[in-house]
Order: C-alpha cells, then sequence, then structure tokens
C-alpha cells in the first residue's frame, strides 16, 4: 500500500493526494498533535499539515496523510479535556441566566411596578447584544482566537450581573440585559462552531447543552426558593450568578490562554475549501461574512432556532405565570413546573443525543421529535388540569431538548470548515434573538388576551419550526466525507454519509472505493511498463 501511494504521489496530479487522504487517516492516525497542555495544538496541527503536505509528491517516506487536518477529538489534544470543561461551566451560566427570567418575572413586576408589555422588555433588550455578538465573532477570532471569546462572554456576563445586584432602575434594567445579550451570543456561537468540528460531535454538542438545560433546571427552583421560602428579594439571586460567573471568567481565560488568534487562523485558512470536489475554477473571494450568510443553511438554519429557542423561552419564561393564574397554583408549585420543563429539557439533550444517530440521524430524527413536542404541547393546552400540565409540559421539554444541538450538527456538516465560526455564531445569534422577540411578543399579547394566548402562540411556532427543517438542503458529496470524519466511528454520531446513518456505514464505503481506485492506478503503471510510455497526467486518477 506504501508503494502505491508513492507512486500515486510522484506522478499523479494533486487530486490522487487528496483522494488518499481517508486511508491513509486510518494508517497514520497517530500524525500530527502535541497533546501538551501549555501549548498552541492547533497551529501545531497545521504546521504539520502543511510540510507533510509540500513533501508529499518529492519524498518517499512521506505520506498524504496530513493533506487535511486531521480532525480534533474530546480528548485530543489533552487540552481539550478542561477547555471543555471551561465550556460546560460556560454553558451552566448562560442557561441558569436565560431561565432566572420566567421565575422572577411576578416578582420584577410587583417590585417595579410595571405591567406584562413592559417587563417583557427584559427578553427584548438582550438581541441588541446578540446582534452585536453575530457582528463580531468573526474579527474576535481572527485577532484575539477563542481567547478573547474566554474574555469577553464571561465578563459580560460578570459585570451585568454584578449591576443587577445592586436592583437598579427598571431601564437601567433593560439596558444592562443587553450585555447579558453580548456575553451569551459571542460563547453560545464560538463554541458551538468549535464542538462542532470535533469528532463525535453530535454527542458532545448533546452534552454542551445539557449544561445549559441543568443550569435552566436550576435556577428558576433556586430563586423561587430564595423567594417564596427565605424570604429575600428577587435580586439576592444573582449574589449567586456573580460566584458562578467568576469561575467561569477564570476556567475560559486560563484553558484557553495560549488560543490566540494565529492559531485560529492556522486551523482554519480562508482559502481552505475542505468540500470542494471539483477543479471548477476559483472565483475571485468575498467577504467571509457574505459566504457565510448567503449559504443557504445559515439562513435556514438560523431562522429554524430563532423559532425553536423563542419557543423554549416563552414556554420557560411565561410558564410560571401560565400556571399561576390559568392552572390557579401556588406559587411554589408553579416555579416547579418551570423546574421540570428545564430538566425535561436538560433529559433531552443528554440522552436523545445518542439516539439520534440510530433514528437515521438529524435529517430524520429532529421531525419525529418535533411531532411528538406538538402533540404533548395540545394535550397541555387542551386539557386544565394542573398535575397533567405538568407532566405533559416536562415531556414537551424533552422532546424539544435535542434541536438546537441537531441544528449546529446539521449547519457544520454542511458549511464548509472556513464558514463554521461565522456561519454558526450567525445562526446562533439569531436563535438567541428569538429568545428575546418571540417572548416580549408573548408578553404584548398576554397584556390584551390574558397569558392564556401562550398555548396557540406556542403551537403555531411549532409547526413552523417542521416545516422549516423540511426546506434543509441536502449534504453535497465532500460534505458527506467531511461528516463522515467528523462524526463516524463505531455507533457513529450525527447523520453519517449521506445523512441516514452511521459512520461506520460510511467508512465501508470510502474503504471500497479507495480500494478500486488503488488497483486502477496498478493497472496503469503495468500499462506503461509494458508499453514504455511516458509519464501522463492522470486528471482521471
Amino acid at each position: 500500500m506504501t508503494n502505491t501511494s508513492h507512486h500515486l504521489g510522484s506522478h499523479s496530479s494533486t487530486s490522487c493526494v487528496i483522494q488518499l487522504e481517508p486511508l491513509s487517516n486510518e494508517q497514520g492516525g497517530q500524525s500530527g498533535m502535541n497533546c501538551e497542555e501549555g501549548k498552541s495544538e492547533d497551529t501545531e496541527v497545521q504546521q504539520n499539515t502543511e510540510s507533510n503536505s509540500s513533501s508529499s509528491s518529492s519524498s518517499s517516506s512521506s505520506t498524504p496523510s496530513t493533506a487535511v487536518s486531521p480532525v480534533q477529538t474530546w480528548n485530543n489534544p489533552r487540552i481539550n479535556i478542561w477547555r471543555l470543561l471551561s465550556t460546560f461551566i460556560s454553558f451552566i451560566v448562560m442557561g441558569a441566566n436565560d431561565a432566572a427570567y420566567g421565575a422572577l418575572i411576578p416578582y420584577l413586576e410587583k417590585y417595579y411596578n410595571v405591567t406584562y408589555t413592559t417587563v417583557s422588555l427584559i427578553f427584548l433588550s438582550p438581541v441588541i447584544g446578540y446582534t452585536a455578538s453575530a457582528i463580531l465573532i468573526n474579527p474576535i477570532h481572527t485577532h484575539l482566537g477563542q481567547r478573547g471569546i474566554a474574555f469577553l462572554g464571561p465578563g459580560s456576563h460578570l459585570i451585568s450581573f454584578i449591576i443587577t445586584a445592586v436592583h437598579p432602575p427598571f431601564p437601567v434594567l433593560v439596558v444592562v440585559y443587553i450585555l447579558a445579550g453580548f456575553g451569551n451570543g459571542t460563547e453560545d456561537g464560538a463554541w458551538n462552531a468549535w464542538i462542532g468540528g470535533l469528532a463525535k460531535s453530535n454527542e458532545i454538542l448533546g452534552l454542551l447543552h445539557g449544561f445549559y438545560g441543568l443550569g435552566a433546571t436550576l435556577s428558576p427552583l433556586i430563586a423561587t426558593s430564595m423567594i417564596t421560602k427565605a424570604n429575600l428579594k428577587w435580586y439576592t439571586f444573582y449574589y449567586l450568578m456573580i460566584a458562578i460567573s467568576t469561575i467561569e471568567l477564570v476556567t475560559s481565560v486560563y484553558f484557553f490562554r495560549h488560543a490566540n488568534g494565529a492559531a485560529f487562523l492556522a486551523q482554519n485558512p480562508r482559502q481552505h475549501h475542505s468540500h470542494s470536489s471539483s477543479n471548477t475554477p476559483t472565483k475571485p473571494p468575498r467577504p467571509i461574512i457574505l459566504r457565510a450568510l448567503s449559504h443557504p443553511t445559515t439562513s435556514i438554519m438560523s431562522f429554524f432556532l430563532l423559532i425553536y429557542v423563542g419557543i423554549e423561552v416563552s414556554l420557560g419564561g411565561w410558564l410560571t405565570t401560565f400556571m399561576l393564574r390559568i392552572r390557579l397554583g401556588t406559587p411554589f408549585s408553579s416555579g416547579l413546573v418551570s423546574t421540570g420543563f428545564w430538566l425535561g429539557i436538560t433529559l433531552g439533550r443528554v440522552t436523545l443525543g445518542f439516539l439520534t444517530p440510530r433514528l437515521g440521524g438529524v435529517r430524520l430524527a429532529v421531525p419525529l421529535y418535533l411531532l411528538c413536542a406538538l402533540i404533548l404541547q395540545i394535550l397541555f393546552w387542551r386539557i386544565p388540569n394542573f398535575v397533567a400540565s405538568a407532566v405533559f409540559v416536562s415531556f414537551v421539554g424533552y422532546c424539544l431538548g435535542p434541536m438546537f444541538p441537531a441544528a449546529v450538527v446539521a449547519a457544520t456538516e454542511r458549511l464548509p470548515r472556513d464558514l463554521h465560526v461565522v456561519g454558526v455564531g450567525f445562526l446562533a445569534a439569531l436563535g438567541s434573538a428569538g429568545a428575546c422577540i418571540l417572548p416580549f411578543a408573548v408578553g404584548a399579547a398576554a397584556e390584551a388576551k390574558g397569558v392564556g394566548v401562550l398555548q396557540p402562540i406556542v403551537v403555531g411556532l411549532m409547526g413552523g419550526a417542521l416545516g422549516l427543517w423540511f426546506c434543509l438542503p441536502g449534504r453535497k458529496k465532500g460534505e458527506e466525507e467531511e461528516g463522515g470524519r467528523r462524526n463516524g466511528g463505531e455507533g457513529g454520531g450525527g447523520s453519517g454519509r449521506g445523512g441516514s446513518g452511521g459512520g461506520g456505514d460510511g467508512e465501508m464505503e470510502e474503504a471500497s472505493r479507495l480500494r478500486k481506485m488503488i488497483a486502477l492506478a496498478r493497472g496503469k503503471r503495468r500499462v506503461r511498463r509494458v508499453f514504455g510510455g511516458e509519464n501522463e497526467n492522470e486528471e482521471n486518477c
């Protein structure tokens, strides 16, 4: 096999080297990562890639195994373990921040003496922060790297929580939530894009968003208990948030301290298109943000997440008020229903992320989850019983749980690698904007029609999300191969080849294709020896 690889490297076009890459990766999987914690592993990988690629056609000892940077895993390089831990902490803070709004709304109304519509501004103002994060996330990565995200995101959280804890006038509170939105948007886009590029991304993203759900599960319970059981003021909850966000800031900055802009650019070269499978003439490069926004996957997944996150936060945000005033529950029991909803989301993200590949990948699993959630939501709406409502809405959360990770997996499988940060950052930001716009719209409708209007709005949004998912474009062949390297393996994560199975089938098909290609190359070599023909450019190698 080595002789054949050398022959192809010295006598054929560059396309042959690229095609042999998946096989070589299996043979030489140990190529190129320094696992030492104190170094920039991404830069080392890219240096190994460039040196091996440039020498593959002139040195018999080199192979084309690093024509494309090997896919990182959750534990290789070793520093990734600690970086994942810091992102988990960040998502706990994000979930706790988002879910606390709903538990605090009744007490904010009384404390500031404001109406439904006015108090709903705390949902709407963060959209400014999310928009700013979508615009700035790529410049932050290219100039400051991931360590810039690790400082700006948690730093924004910490400042906003400190100001909220001193219970400023309501207009100041609304402005401060813009800063919290910026922190959420930068971390949401950056960490989803990074983890979406790792091997087994479907499972790891499920865990990541499971920690978001963990924070969202605990914060309403803690906030409600502090107010109703300990008779504390609503703003004392933010003393706890200050402590957690301080831990978030320290761990993020420390573990990403070497992930600077140079390391990011080395790992994500701007002119590298790993999904290209043809030799068509290249067009003049467009700005990367325009390339990302013009990709159909970005626009479809952005609006899908806008609707989905809007459903999630509208339900979680107004659920306590709905159970208090429509189902006539007590303040504490109504707060527990909100906790049950977020607990369902958490369990759904952790468990269904492993089930998704066995249901045919995200393309087929997501409509199934959405349909189940829609049926349960209608039952929640139409059966006016407190206990039944609590049970149904918990299972609604369970079925909605894997939506966000699945959308990120679908996007990273279809977007070129150098568009991951911009594309995923934009769809995460627009999705987070749904957490602002739609709950505000529910609040405005509740002001006019009562909080019972929540139910038909959520049912309609679920139907819209289901329709958008069916508009998602299929994956091209090059994208399937890249997705197979990331999500493949034994048991596969995400949709493997063709988006319809695990990665094991994709690897078998790839091995079969490579064997046929190598046999063809050997046959050409024998023909040359017999007829003494000159070396020719093998365009169809």
